[in-house]
């Protein structure tokens, strides 16, 4: 007698029921309450005690650094994502997989060790120290530091979503481009911008969302100058230092809204575009 096929998804009821209760349980646990606690704690003198903490001239600082920073680091980190993964999907050559290797390095490598090595080129004992000095050259404690350290924490993220979305789509279209007489230009506006651009803008919100989340390199080339060189994670360890907690979790809140922005418009654009998705997928 042949055991009776079954397929993987007719398991108990009472064991979907337990593996749903604990998903959902770490996901209340450890998400949505501190997400709850931190509005909680940052409304917790009110509104206006908020809007204060919000328009303080050493606040509004240190949202306008850390909106730069990501306004500088973003665009060059696409730039770079989109080179990185059209080399190595579209090419061989000797090397390309420790270029990948490359890519990955800052998901391996502490931030606090990327801002030392920083320091350690452009600090006033550092290799090129001097020579900036003499040249009166700001790096470190300066926008300069807090833009290189937070391109290497992020420069990963767009690429490391496009290589596999590339590598799967091969190089079929743009051959046949080229074929037909298209110039390489033309080829990547035309034929794989197309097929790789809801990829690329995964690649871009992620990458905003940990540039302007970054702490630990962004702490080490800052110098923590209040009102100059503090962006919005640095003003919130300031000020809860300083006993500021309500302060701190409005700032804290802040920052999380802004991730809260970037997570709605990521599933708007899998709602409204989800056909367009699935096809891309399915190629």
């Amino acid at each position: 007698m042949t055991a009776k096929f079954r397929k993987p998804t007719e398991d108990p009821i009472w064991l979907k029921a337990l593996l749903g209760g604990l998903a959902f349980g770490f996901i209340a646990v450890l998400l949505l309450l501190p997400l709850v606690l931190v509005f909680k704690e940052a409304l917790a003198h009110g509104l206006s005690a908020f809007w204060a903490t919000m328009t303080e001239p050493d606040t509004l600082a240190a949202v306008r650094l850390s909106l730069t920073a990501a306004a500088i680091a973003v665009p060059l980190n696409t730039v770079f994502g989109i080179s990185a993964a059209w080399a190595i999907a579209k090419f061989d050559f000797k090397g390309k997989t420790f270029l990948v290797t490359l890519i990955d390095l800052p998901f391996s490598v502490s931030p606090v060790v990327s801002g030392l090595i920083y320091v350690l080129v452009f600090g006033a004992q550092g290799w090129f120290g001097a020579s900036l000095a003499d040249h009166n050259v700001r790096i470190l404690f300066a926008l300069p530091g807090i833009v290189l350290a937070t391109i290497f924490v992020t420069f990963p993220f767009v690429a490391r979503e496009l290589i596999p979305l590339m590598v799967d789509q091969g190089r079929d279209e743009e051959e046949a481009a080229a074929t037909l007489g298209a110039t390489g230009f033309q080829t990547f506006l035309r034929v794989t911008l197309p097929n790789i651009k809801w990829g690329l803008l995964y690649g871009i919100l992620l990458c905003n969302a940990r540039a302007l989340g970054e702490f630990g390199a962004v702490s080490v080339v800052s110098g923590h100058i209040r009102g100059v060189t503090n962006t919005m994670p640095l003003h919130v360890e300031l000020l809860y230092n300083n006993y500021d907690y309500v302060g701190a979790f409005a700032v804290a809140a802040l920052l999380a809204m802004l991730g809260l922005v970037t997570l709605v418009l990521k599933s708007l654009l899998e709602w409204r575009y989800a056909g367009e998705l699935a096809a891309m997928h399915r190629h």
